[in-house]
């Protein structure tokens, strides 16, 4: 006879209010929920002060000369008002750049344009296709470099057939470019033939503009203060990447810093660990630093932090990544950050087997209830244990909606985040809004969250590029040049 099944039953759930965003440093009721709608109704939280160093947003171009007028073209596009013509419920309509952001955009000079051969092959330089092409954007960097004066960001357009020599196995022409833009201090956006043909002009329009308008140095949007989070709360996000032949590889990790609570002075930190793999099996399961490695790149974060605030420690730090802590990770970062009042160090796993269904009342005595049409609300969180707890940052938003119920993307059901605090105290609700809140602050699209924090993410990006990049310079680089 089999085993009866066991019977098991979850604590009560909690659901997390959404994240205000704020889009003016001085008046607090400039507030919204969704970022689309708070920058058309208030416009961007940096527009009392970036127009008055920069009151326009001048665009350079480099790519095949064949479709120059095609990048113009695009660029113009942006200044013109769109209908939204899909996510409607969602999307907005795009006024056009000068009136969301206060500031006109502009062609730089004819000296900050530069004109690709349209085949790749015909590309100056020597070695294989991806060499010249590595060699052709330094050099369409270094040129812009010294006219740097004449433009604030650069297009950079990868033609679709190109792309046999945009990435391999050991090259990423992205992550090149994004290096080069870092050495030369240059903010670069990618293009590749697609938005050129894209169908939804409002959608492309509002994530074009906004990448564009915060890698000329705007702040769109930042955080609200959230509900129980102390006062001068700081936020380190680490990633780690595996450099060069997997089969003799050593670390590279990167540490994201959201230095505010509400989410503005990220800035990154590349840092190679100094310490070697001893077991590769196991650095490859749960990368993890040495506690002199941990220290090292903790202690320059808070450098970091102390730099822009006066020489003032944060009361509370918050260290978000993606596997567990070892224990000398926790002895390094406890032995740097000595004098923080409050350490807390959180894993969010990405890979959660769990899934929930919501229930409705069905108005009737059997079934008294049933799965609703949409999945569990945005912000549900159902605690495991004293120091886990499962986190849908994917899910029903219907506070950003105008017909009900909104659910990014439209596919599956959603997995939530796991969190696992391994070092730190205090309700785990203020650990889940945090991370909640910080799924808003990817300002390299328009959605209303992205699937991880931005702690995680941006330090992740950074930590591919510079395992890609060997010869990035370990420094301190603004997030804007990795977008």
């Amino acid at each position: 006879m089999a085993n009866p099944a066991l019977v098991a039953k979850l604590p009560p759930f909690t659901l997390l209010d959404e994240a205000d965003l704020a889009f003016s440093p001085s008046d607090t009721t400039h507030v919204d929920v969704h970022p689309l709608r708070g920058l058309l109704n208030y416009g961007p939280y940096s527009k009392g002060s970036f127009g008055g160093y920069t009151p326009k947003v001048r665009i350079a171009t480099v790519g095949p000369e064949s479709a120059f007028r095609l990048r113009g073209e695009l660029m113009m596009s942006l200044r013109n008002a769109h209908r939204p013509n899909d996510r409607t419920e969602y999307v907005p309509e795009y006024p056009g750049f000068e009136r969301l952001f206060h500031v006109a955009l502009e062609s730089a000079p004819a000296e900050a344009h530069v004109k690709w051969p349209d085949r790749l092959d015909s590309l100056p330089g020597d070695g294989t296709l991806q060499e010249k092409l590595f060699q052709s954007m330094e050099a369409a960097l270094r040129r812009l470099d010294m006219v740097r004066d004449t433009f604030d960001v650069v297009l950079v357009h990868f033609p679709d057939a190109w792309n046999g020599a945009t990435r391999g196995k050991f090259f990423d022409a992205h992550d090149a470019l994004k290096a080069l833009g870092a050495k030369h201090n240059i903010p670069t956006q990618v293009l590749n033939d697609r938005a050129f043909t894209f169908t939804y002009k409002a959608s492309l329009a509002w994530r074009l503009a906004t990448a564009l308008y915060v890698k000329a140095g705007g702040t769109p949007w930042k955080l609200a203060p959230l509900q129980g989070v102390p006062a001068d709360t700081a936020y380190i996000g680490l990633a780690y990447a595996l450099r060069g032949d997997q089969r003799d590889a050593h670390y590279v990790t990167c540490c994201s810093q959201v230095f505010d609570m509400d989410g503005g002075g990220m800035q990154f930190v590349a840092f190679e660990a100094r310490d070697p793999v001893t077991d590769l099996a196991e650095a490859r399961r749960n990368p993890f630093l040495s506690r002199d490695d941990m220290r090292a790149v903790l202690a320059r974060s808070l450098a970091l932090y102390q730099g822009r605030n006066g020489g003032n420690l944060p009361k509370r730090m918050v260290i978000h990544k993606t596997t567990a802590f070892k224990e000398g990770e926790l002895a390094g970062a406890f032995d740097a950050l000595s004098g923080v009042s409050e350490v807390e160090c959180v894993e969010i796993g990405t890979s959660a087997s769990w899934r929930g269904v919501w229930l409705i009342k069905s108005g009737r005595p059997k079934p008294p209830s049933w799965p609703s049409g949409y999945p569990v609300p945005r912000g549900v969180m159902v605690p495991r244990s004293g120091v886990s707890a499962l986190v849908w940052v994917a899910g029903n938003a219907p506070e950003v909606s105008t017909k009900g119920d909104y659910y990014q993307g439209k596919k599956s059901i959603p997995k939530p985040l796991q969190l696992i605090r391994h070092a730190g105290r205090g309700p785990l609700e203020i650990t889940a809004r945090e991370a909640l809140a910080l799924t808003k602050m990817d300002w390299n699209n328009d959605a209303l969250y992205d699937a991880v924090p931005v702690s995680i993410r941006y330090s992740q990006r950074l930590a591919r590029t510079i395992a890609n990049v060997p010869d990035l310079p370990r420094n301190v680089y603004p997030y804007r040049l990795f977008m």
